[in-house]
């Protein structure tokens, strides 16, 4: 019987239903430890654990996309799998809408992933689902090695992905991009709060809604550092920035693309988008259960200069 599809997920995304436990205690049996039965007779994990949510990461990553090692150091941000993964297929279909409908594959699809992290997810995701090839840069060089570690542990991805420093602590773009570089998609989970006490307080919120207890102090279930959770300004001012930075890089990206955690900044956004000058933008709204996220999308290419990129990259 097919598994009830979870509300709103991407129906190429293979995270439908409930999690196959016994599927992943099969492929990670270290995730054996963390399951136990609920109240209804049915097995689960504690998702306000760290350790029961890296190793059920660990389990999925392992069945579902053929990843031997994962790690991260502890306080790093955990990322939910299935979330993330929405992500990306609705990226697929964003450059499928420029291509006549068929999904540019293959390692000649070049992707940008911006702040990396230590986890490394989306070029994990993007290259196992498409074949991508990603470009990964990071701002923290702790979170740096320990994506370089996991590459090093799957000798399958080190010609797919690769990792650059981002020295420029102001930049996003610049220093990464390079003259005559060309990629078809940049994607973005950007720092989010304004400030540590703004994290603080959402993490918070997550634990008080997970267990249905309110908590005076939380440890972060997902992690998460300075520069993943929160930066001056907060999202808006993060965005603004690659905003104006991609019209720098408007020849060289076919689609920029940003997660947008807080749909009240849209309206700004969408005005500054075209204060720019884009010549096409797109909201894509995304669910998971009675999670509500969205990304923006924007192109600087006029559609002869869409035409031949086509061309010239995706035949």
């Amino acid at each position: 019987m097919k598994k009830p599809e979870k509300a709103g997920l991407h129906p190429r995304n293979p995270h439908q239903g409930r999690y196959d436990l016994d599927a992943l205690m099969q492929s990670s049996p270290e995730l054996r430890a963390f399951v136990f039965e609920n109240e209804f007779g049915g097995q689960t994990v504690d998702f306000a654990d760290p350790a029961a949510v890296k190793a059920l990461n660990r389990a999925l990553l392992k069945h579902h996309y053929h990843i031997d090692f994962w790690d991260i150091p502890a306080g790093f941000l955990c990322p939910p799998i299935p979330g993330r993964a929405d992500y990306i297929h609705h990226l697929a279909d964003v450059l499928a809408g420029s291509n006549l409908g068929k999904i540019p594959s293959g390692e000649k699809i070049h992707v940008l992933d911006i702040g990396t992290g230590a986890n490394l997810i989306y070029p994990i995701l993007g290259n196992a689902s498409y074949g991508w090839h990603f470009v990964g840069s990071e701002l923290n060089p702790k979170a740096l090695d320990s994506a370089r570690l996991i590459l090093e542990k799957n000798p399958h991805l080190s010609e797919k992905i690769e990792l650059r420093h981002q020295n420029q602590a102001d930049s996003i773009f610049p220093g990464i991009v390079q003259k005559e570089e060309l990629y078809d998609l940049t994607l973005c989970n950007p720092p989010f709060h304004e400030s540590a006490e703004a994290a603080a307080a959402g993490s918070r919120r997550k634990i008080q809604n997970l267990t249905g207890k309110a908590v005076s102090k939380a440890k972060l279930n997902f992690g998460g550092q300075a520069a993943e959770l929160w930066t001056a300004g907060g999202e808006l001012e993060f965005i603004r920035k690659m905003i104006l930075e991609s019209s720098r890089f408007k020849g060289q990206v076919f689609w920029f693309t940003t997660l947008v955690s807080k749909s009240e900044n849209l309206k700004a956004i969408e005005g500054l988008l075209r204060s720019v000058g884009v010549v096409a933008q797109k909201t894509i709204s995304m669910a998971q259960g009675n999670k509500h996220s969205r990304f923006v999308a924007w192109t600087f290419l006029s559609p002869k200069q869409q035409e031949a990129w086509q061309n010239y990259r995706w035949k």
